[in-house]
């Protein structure tokens, strides 16, 4: 009896223990893991931007004179049809023609008036040669009336010229003298009015050229040698020219050379120089790739929600028409590149074991004081940005290995340092088996309640 009880006490036990087990071990077995081997390649560290595409130069045509549009000019490379948006023109190709009844009109008036202008010139200097002419004749007759007056001397004593006579010769001299002083004045006065009359001249052909030029201002006209962007304007249209020009067309100089103007994070600015290669995509595009280069760097950074963004211009040739002012651009700046760098998955730096038990026995006391010193740190700032964790398997554990890291694109990181080597293969993700089914853990995922169990 005694040694029957002893036997079921026995398989009791054994019972228990093996239902021990498999509650552990059996329903839960070993975690497999997703792996990715750690590489030499090419590392291409990039900024990203969004920008939008700018023509280099653009023109504003606006009109300096008000009116209404009576008709658009003619496209240069087909007459049959009108200007209008992606009309390419020469410099003086007519853009637009304003109605110039009024204008025409103060031309024709200022052209009358300096007429008018001219021909008192003419009777000034008409009158200055007369006045001269009667200077000389009243001089002719003062000579005379002198002659005769000094006669008229020579003869008094003698009594045979009587005193009539003489007072008539004086008073015939001293009227000469005086007419003579009268032309004179006269003369002075005719020349004095010979530059008034030049003066009103003058101002007749300044008047007569601001009506020819706003008269010319109804005809509007390409200055440069471009591409029509925008045309503001159409026939029948009154522009009204104030303070400022309106704006009728707006030509792109250069449509082969185009410019991203892009929107570059203040944190990132530092990164950004003159010369330095860009790449960009633009939804218009899809699977197309263009280059450029950083021309400049503008220094009226904008404020927006808080987030301090500078505006870097890059150039980019467009001679091939595939890209259309102000398309969205997504840029891509390259600010390393590193030939046989040793790389690793970026999702490797990002995973950590979801249980202690799966860190193998010698690292658990060092991963949980890691741990312990993060949730201690004030911000996540504190932590050395270029150092980092990757995992590795080990038996049926996992071993931490750290590692420190250099430049990163949307795949992969530089590790510059540790114990890493390549063909190491560095933990991605955990994947579970358990009745038959099986998942993935995804690390950024809440697990709630400590997870399901298997």
């Amino acid at each position: 009896m005694r040694i029957l009880v002893t036997i079921v006490l026995i398989l009791a036990v054994a019972a228990a223990g093996f239902g021990g087990w498999y509650y552990f071990y059996g329903s839960h077995p070993a975690a497999a893991y997703r792996t990715a081997p750690v590489e030499r390649g090419t590392l291409l560290a990039t900024i990203s931007a969004t920008g939008t595409i700018q023509p280099e130069e653009v023109i504003d045509v606006g009109a300096q004179v008000q009116g209404m549009i009576q008709e658009l000019g003619r496209d240069p490379h087909d007459s049959r049809k009108f200007v209008d948006y992606r009309t390419e023109v020469e410099p003086g190709t007519v853009l637009a023609r304003i109605d110039d009844k009024l204008y025409k009109a103060d031309v024709d008036q200022a052209q009358a008036q300096l007429d008018s202008a001219k021909a008192k010139v003419d009777q000034a200097k008409a009158n200055v040669k007369k006045a001269e002419a009667d200077l000389d004749q009243n001089r002719a007759k003062e000579e005379q009336t002198r002659l005769d007056f000094l006669r008229s001397e020579r003869l008094r004593p003698s009594g045979t010229l009587a005193q009539a006579d003489y007072e008539l010769s004086k008073a015939a001299y001293e009227t000469a003298k005086a007419a003579v002083g009268s032309s004179q004045a006269a003369v002075v006065q005719a020349q004095a009015a010979v530059p008034d009359a030049e003066a009103a001249v003058r101002l007749a052909e300044a008047t007569l050229h601001r009506a020819q030029t706003n008269f010319s201002y109804t005809v509007i006209k390409s200055p440069v040698k471009g591409v029509i962007i925008d045309r503001r304007v159409n026939i029948g249209q009154t522009v009204v020219s104030s303070l400022t020009a309106p704006s009728l067309f707006l030509l792109a100089k250069d449509i082969t050379r185009l410019q991203v103007w892009a929107s570059v994070n203040e944190a990132d600015i530092g990164q950004i120089h003159n010369g330095q290669s860009v790449s960009f995509t633009v939804d218009a595009r899809p699977g197309e790739t263009f280059n450029g280069t950083v021309s400049q760097i503008r220094y009226n950074a904008t404020m927006t929600q808080n987030v301090v963004t500078y505006t870097v211009v890059v150039d980019t040739d467009n001679s091939s028409g595939k890209l259309y002012p102000y398309l969205t651009a997504n840029l891509q700046f390259q600010i390393s590149k590193k030939d046989n760098a040793l790389l690793v998955p970026n999702g490797a730096l990002r995973w950590t074991p979801s249980k202690l038990e799966q860190v193998a026995p010698d690292a658990r006391d060092a991963y949980v004081k890691s741990q312990q010193r993060k949730e201690k740190a004030a911000t996540p700032a504190k932590e050395s940005a270029a150092r980092g964790t990757v995992w590795v398997q080990d038996g049926d554990y996992v071993r931490p290995v750290k590692v420190k890291t250099g430049h990163s694109d949307t795949l992969t990181t530089e590790i510059v340092d540790g114990d890493l080597q390549e063909g190491a293969q560095v933990i991605l993700g955990e994947v579970r088996q358990a009745n038959g089914g099986s998942g993935t853990t995804n690390p950024f995922q809440t697990q709630m309640f400590g997870g399901k169990k298997q």
